[in-house]
């Protein structure tokens, strides 16, 4: 059974591809590596022994998209990870988040409208939650106005696929919102590699700990949370990828009470920065330097997920800590220092 997955070097996409090839999938990957590289595909081989079909080229030329369906038409399901994901860049150049992010997701739902039965994957982010009203937070919470045009494209992104499924019964789709997926494949043969200055905490934390980066700036510790430091929910990667087999299995199978539903992931449990400063120096073994600064403008106190629709519904639940995830992203981080 062939599945695309577009931007499938990224991250969480890579770990995603791994996943579904284990399971039996035929996986065919879309990416313009503008935020991966190629030798991601030797790491997917070296953990699978297969060699996923890769093409690249950038979804936002709509005749290319045409094209590759036009010579795809077996593909049973799509999982979408292809956009562009730093908040500060999107507040510095909202059309370019609003083209790559919303105009490639319309492109691709024309693509499957056309087809007898279409399944979607979307990746979507516990950013359209904003600093939610009850902890833990669950998928009824209001989705409060963005932040950033990044988290609206992830809110208008959720609206274009619900009304597109509301007047196409035969395209199934599940929204996934993301906590803070972390970490690396156990394998070490893939695993978070920002272009640039890291936009995320623990990719920052490894990157100083590696000597790369000379400190690591904590943005305010007079919050109120335990210990003065703002709470997420760092969710293994590899926990993040199962859930879109998980998910997509539930499509292709018709599990579905509706055409369209949305699902949390993550741990369930919320940790602190110094908390997860602490986690690193356990599994490291190393002192990091970090020094406590203002508050940065827009940060959420505190948002960790509740998971028990995920759980239920899905029968999938987050298994790895968070000492787990930190040793993962430390071995990744040394590996590719070496």
């Amino acid at each position: 059974m062939k599945i695309l997955v577009t931007g499938g070097l990224g991250f969480i996409g890579s770990h995603t591809v791994v996943e579904l090839q284990n399971e039996g999938f035929e996986v065919v990957i879309i990416d313009n590596l503008s935020n991966s590289s190629e030798d991601v595909l030797d790491g997917i081989v070296a953990i699978t022994g297969q060699q996923p079909v890769f093409e690249k080229f950038d979804l936002r030329e709509k005749s290319k998209v045409q094209d590759f369906f036009a010579r795809h038409h077996d593909i049973e399901g799509v999982i979408h990870f292809a956009a562009s994901k730093a908040v500060g860049e999107s507040v510095e150049e909202p059309l370019l988040y609003y083209e790559n992010n919303l105009g490639v997701l319309v492109y691709m739902l024309q693509e499957l409208t056309k087809k007898d039965k279409g399944n979607f994957i979307f990746s979507s982010s516990c950013t359209v939650y904003g600093q939610a009203d009850k902890l833990p937070i669950t998928e009824d919470a209001p989705v409060k106005p963005a932040e950033s045009p990044y988290g609206n494209t992830k809110q208008v992104g959720e609206e274009i696929i619900r009304d597109t499924c509301n007047v196409n019964p035969d395209l199934s789709a599940i929204a996934l919102r993301y906590f803070n997926p972390v970490g690396a494949h156990p394998t070490v043969e893939i695993g978070e590699l920002p272009i640039g200055v890291p936009q995320n905490l623990v990719p920052f934390i490894t990157q100083t700990g590696v000597g790369l980066r000379e400190q690591l700036s904590v943005f305010g510790d007079d919050y109120p949370t335990n210990d003065g430091t703002c709470i997420r929910d760092y969710i293994h990667v590899v926990d993040v990828a199962k859930a879109h087999v998980v998910a997509l299995q539930r499509l292709l199978n018709k599990k579905n009470e509706s055409n369209y539903e949305v699902f949390n992931l993550g741990t369930g449990k919320g940790s602190s920065v110094l908390e997860v400063i602490k986690s690193f120096e356990k599994v490291s073994g190393e002192k990091l330097n970090y020094k406590i600064v203002d508050r940065r403008a827009g940060d959420v106190i505190q948002a960790y997920a509740d998971t028990q629709k995920a759980n239920n519904e899905l029968g999938w639940k987050a298994h790895s800590t968070l000492d787990d995830s930190m040793k993962s992203a430390w071995d990744w981080e040394r590996k590719i220092r070496n």
